[in-house]
Formats: structure tokens, sequence, C-alpha cells
């Protein structure tokens, strides 16, 4: 709600939007599919649709399909990894201790993706289209990559309003370096305000900002994607 309504004032003061009707800004504020987990839609690029749209059979059945796939990555893949994972308590072995971590990692996608996936869904019956907030993020080669493709809305707004204004890349790479420090920084607050939260935004931020000093550097290149891909996967 706070970063929709960020989005809403900073659209219209840059004119990158008109100003809504009272009925808009609350539609907007309030839409419900995805109110509640995102994706994070602004608002220049959710109120050229309140007039435009169109209700089809196509859409709302296609709406609906994709609102079944989310429905199954949610109880048929996450939920049941889930369960397994409260059934592991604390003391366990070190094979099964890794098989945790690697069911976690497919839980926490495959819910957030699934919700994702519903909220794209309902939009769409209702004759709304919203960017994906995913795209096989366990693919990246880098962590780098891997912020292009998870939870794409948020690093979206997170450049249009904090990194782009900063200077983004355009003020040389010291500038750019510290405008990453502060988007990632944020980030970890935005997740919750707790240390946890911060040394996990830091840690992201750390390696956003090693790969960006080396990422020209030829030694870097020759590295096998296999290999950026492991090392991914583990930070």
């Amino acid at each position: 709600l706070t970063f929709s309504a960020i989005s809403y004032l900073a659209d219209i003061w840059r004119g990158a939007a008109p100003a809504g009707g009272f009925l808009d800004c609350l539609l907007y504020l309030s839409f419900f599919p995805k109110v509640i987990s995102g994706p994070i839609v602004l608002w220049r690029d959710f109120q050229p649709q309140i007039a435009a749209r169109r209700v089809s059979l196509d859409g709302f059945l296609s709406g609906a399909e994709r609102m079944m796939l989310g429905f199954g990555k949610k109880l048929i893949l996450a939920d049941v990894f889930g369960a397994c994972l409260a059934k592991m308590g604390d003391n366990v072995d070190l094979p099964t201790a890794w098989g945790a971590v690697l069911l976690y990692t497919l839980q926490i996608y495959y819910d957030f993706s699934g919700y994702s996936d519903i909220a794209l869904g309902l939009a769409r019956m209702f004759g709304f289209s919203f960017a994906e907030n995913f795209h096989f993020p366990y693919r990246s080669r880098s962590i780098t990559e891997f912020w292009r493709r998870w939870h794409i809305s948020l690093g979206t707004w997170f450049r249009e309003y904090v990194y782009i204004p900063m200077g983004g890349s355009r003020l040389g790479l010291r500038r750019t370096l510290w405008n990453l420090a502060v988007v990632f920084a944020l980030t970890g607050l935005w997740h919750g305000a707790g240390w946890n939260y911060i040394l996990w935004g830091a840690v992201n931020g750390l390696f956003v900002l090693l790969e960006r000093v080396v990422r020209e550097k030829a030694w870097y290149r020759k590295i096998p994607d296999a290999v950026k891909w492991a090392g991914t996967m583990c930070v």
C-alpha cells in the first residue's frame, strides 16, 4: 500500500501519468488481487488500463488458467514442501539438513511465485494486464541477474523511485556502487525491521557491488556458466 501510494504521487509529480479521480485512486490502492502480496504495480502502468480494459471470455479463461497454475504451485508444491520441513525437527544429520535447505529454497519460490500467478490471473479476469513478477530466478548466473528475475516488481519500484532519482549509473562507478548499496539496504529493511533482514540485504548488496566491479574483467567472463550458477545458488 505504501509503495503504491508513493508511486501514485511520484508519477503524477513527474508527469508520467495524470491524476485519477477519487474512485480511480481508491481502485489502484485497494485492487484486491495485488494488495495482499504484490506484484507492486506502478500507477503509470495501472492508470491507462482503467478506462481501456475489456473483459472477454478469452481473457477470463486465460486468467482462470493462470490462477490454477498458481494454486498448483502453492498447494501441491509449496505447502507439501513446508509440511515436510515442519516434520524434520531440529536434530537432523548433515544430508537431511542440506535436503531441508533445498526444500526451503523450493518452498519459498513456489509459494511466492504461485501467489503472483494467482494475482496476475485474477487481474486478467477483470481485464487488467500486469507485468510478470518472476522469471525463472533459479537459472540465474549472478546475484545481479537473480534480482532481475526474482520479485521483479519490487526491483522495478526501487529502480524507478530510488536508484534512478539518485543518479543511477550515470554519475560514474563510485556513485553507482553507492546507489546500489542504498537500494539493497532499503530492500533489506523493506522485508523486515530486524538485524537478520539488514544482514540479508547487505549480503545481496555486497555481491551485486562486486559483480558490478568485475563483470567486464576478462577472467570473470571466462568462468564457466555452470560455476557462476553454482556460486549464485550458494549465496
